[in-house]
């Protein structure tokens, strides 16, 4: 195919799965076991992305329990997901395919640890009342990720390796295929494909202030610009984390009781949590104990351990840079520890964390944590640990069925980018939705009868070339995109003026329609280009739904809403439960709000299960009834 002066080259198989996480991975494997041949996996970079290179204290994988005498079972798993904004139907297929999913990881030699008689012991994590979570250690998705890959590669599926997909292409109202982009190779490649898997996580790129790696971009706006339905974009996971080494300062980071400091333009330092509390100094360190287990940013707490979040997001905007330190004990306390009091003091007591700096509390109770950071070059004895709260998780994503489908026939999201969470997950969950989400449309499509992708790829050049149309931006791209994530940050975060708001959306209104210039051959910032389009495009689409959420709640989740006046709305409670849809309106976008669907009650008569299987695992032709 030739655009302009550009040629593009053509390659075609029935499925394309686009990213190389955990979930993308297993959605390739998975197909490949399920007698699926002729796939391919696009990917920006095999070492790239979330699954590989975040982690956290303890990170955590969340499944239905499988040890000790606490009853549990598929539908309280299921119920345990419910929050604000959840659809029960896609919660019940989290919940059924925990035990399967996780297993699978266990063979694949992902080593979760059990006891001497083989339980898979677990504990509690956020809003889970079933000790339900489990763990290998603070880098679990990664050993995830390598164990897939191997399987990966065992099973010879090809790679495209260094392809940025950045736009769907749709024939007859069905996914046809993506269009791609080498930086090395300065080449453009239309994938052609009956069947495509979007697995590109969440959109990292939209925000300054994040805890993502930096080579987490997202792609979620390609989505958006297809016209796929997108749910719960204004629910997020905010929290303090470090900048210079992007990494969650939860658990024991906080637990140890560093000082918060702030430094001034002059360098003068300020322990800005007493001055928050002058008549009980000794709450600034009761909340920043509580700040371990309560990391995430919640409106529900802002008179709890959130209000560190709003005093540290306070600091930066009046222009002081923000620390931990770990080097001295926070004012109220003395070198003995002897003035604390409550569960802190209990708490370091039992596990012999007493010593007389934060930093020797981390070395005896967690010394991985402290060495984690000294491997990045940062020394927490002896310097002080730049901090700000960052994105560190989007909970909603593209709107996906029980199948893990969008709107769009044929097209699929798993991971991150399906938006199958609202404002309470349970902490884990995330990888387990990975998991289970690209098991499902993998056994979806791999029972569905083959269509053929399109076969003339000049049928789908006007859609290639209206794609490359929209990428008309200066030669400052780098810049705009700072801006505008900086913009984020400030108005749209875990504090959403929604005034501001308004008057940021016309801005990249502005800019996207400014771009929109006749393509003819390849730009020197072609890949800078790609990815600010989406960042714009996305961050219209949240900001949509952000919008709607504080019309509809106020202040909800970890979104804490204001007013003309710069006052916190409060959250108002709905007697059903809510999901906020965006979709795409013209240039830009809407959001309307619509009950969640409930909870299923599937047959449990095995005789009526199985003869509903068989029928179901026949061939049939996929995608002919999307949400």
């Amino acid at each position: 195919m030739r655009i302009g002066q550009t040629e593009i080259d053509t390659c075609v198989f029935r499925t394309v799965v686009i990213g190389s996480g955990c979930a993308g991975l297993n959605a390739a494997a998975s197909l490949k076991a399920l007698g699926e041949n002729s796939l391919c996996i696009v990917t920006d970079g095999m070492d790239r992305g979330t699954s590989r290179n975040a982690g956290s204290d303890k990170q955590t994988y969340y499944k239905l329990s499988l040890a000790g005498e606490t009853p549990d079972s598929v539908y309280e798993m299921a119920k345990a997901l419910i929050s604000e904004g959840v659809n029960g139907d896609t919660a019940l297929c989290e919940a059924a395919g925990s035990a399967q999913a996780f297993f699978r990881l266990v063979q694949l030699g992902v080593d979760f640890p059990t006891n001497e008689y083989g339980e898979f012991v677990g504990y509690r994590t956020d809003h889970d009342n079933r000790g339900r979570a489990t763990s290998a250690g603070p880098l679990t998705s990664r050993k995830m990720t390598e164990a897939l890959e191997k399987e990966t590669l065992r099973l010879g599926i090809p790679v495209f390796d260094g392809w940025t997909a950045f736009a769907l292409l749709i024939d007859a109202g069905r996914a046809a295929g993506v269009l791609a982009y080498s930086p090395a190779k300065n080449r453009l490649c239309l994938f052609a494909a009956s069947h495509v898997i979007i697995a590109t996580g969440g959109p990292a790129q939209i925000y300054e202030a994040s805890v993502y790696p930096l080579s987490q971009q997202g792609m979620t706006g390609m989505a958006a610009m297809a016209g796929a339905r997108l749910s719960n974009l204004h629910q997020w996971q905010y929290g303090i984390a470090s900048t210079a080494f992007r990494w969650n300062l939860s658990g024991s980071y906080q637990q140890v009781l560093p000082r918060y400091v702030s430094v001034d333009k002059n360098g003068n330092e300020h322990e800005f949590l007493n001055e928050a509390f002058p008549e009980d100094p000794m709450e600034a360190v009761r909340r920043t104990f509580l700040k371990g287990y309560q990391w995430p940013f919640d409106v529900r707490k802002t008179d709890g351990s959130s209000q560190i979040d709003l005093l540290v997001h306070k600091e930066n905007a009046i222009g002081r840079r923000v620390y931990l330190d770990f080097r001295r004990n926070p004012f109220p306390l003395a070198d003995d520890l002897s003035n604390l009091d409550g569960p802190a003091k209990e708490y370091l007591a039992n596990t012999g964390a007493v010593q007389d700096t934060p930093y020797k509390r981390l070395m005896f109770m967690n010394s991985p944590a402290a060495e984690l950071y000294r491997a990045h070059g940062i020394d927490l004895e002896t310097e002080m640990l730049e901090i700000r709260v960052c994105a560190q998780h989007h909970n909603g994503g593209i709107a996906v069925d029980t199948d893990w489908q969008t709107s769009i026939p044929g097209l699929y999201a798993v991971g991150e980018c399906a938006g199958t969470f609202g404002a309470y997950r349970p902490g884990g969950s995330a990888l387990n939705s990975t998991q289970v989400g690209s098991l499902r449309a993998a056994q979806h499509i791999a029972r569905s009868s083959m269509l053929e992708p399109v076969q003339d790829p000049e049928l789908l050049s006007a859609q290639v070339e209206n794609a490359l149309d929209g990428l008309g931006f200066g030669a400052n791209c780098t810049d705009i995109g700072l801006l505008f994530r900086r913009e984020m940050s400030l108005r749209g975060a875990h504090l959403r003026d929604i005034c501001a708001l308004r008057a940021l959306d016309a801005k990249l209104e502005s800019v996207l329609e400014a771009a929109k210039k006749p393509f003819d051959s390849l730009p020197d910032d072609m890949e800078a280009r790609i990815r600010l389009r989406d960042q714009l495009v996305i961050q219209r689409a949240v900001i949509s739904a952000m919008v709607k959420a504080a019309q509809v709640y106020g202040s909800t989740g970890a979104g804490l809403a204001l007013d003309a006046e710069g006052r916190p709305l409060p959250h108002a409670e709905k007697s059903e439960n809510l999901v906020l849809y965006t979709e795409k309106s013209g240039d830009g976008y809407t959001t309307s709000a619509e009950p969640a669907r409930p909870i299923p009650k599937g047959e449990q008569w095995f005789e009526n299960v199985w003869k509903k299987y068989r029928e179901s695992t026949r061939k049939t032709d996929s995608g002919n009834d999307p949400m």
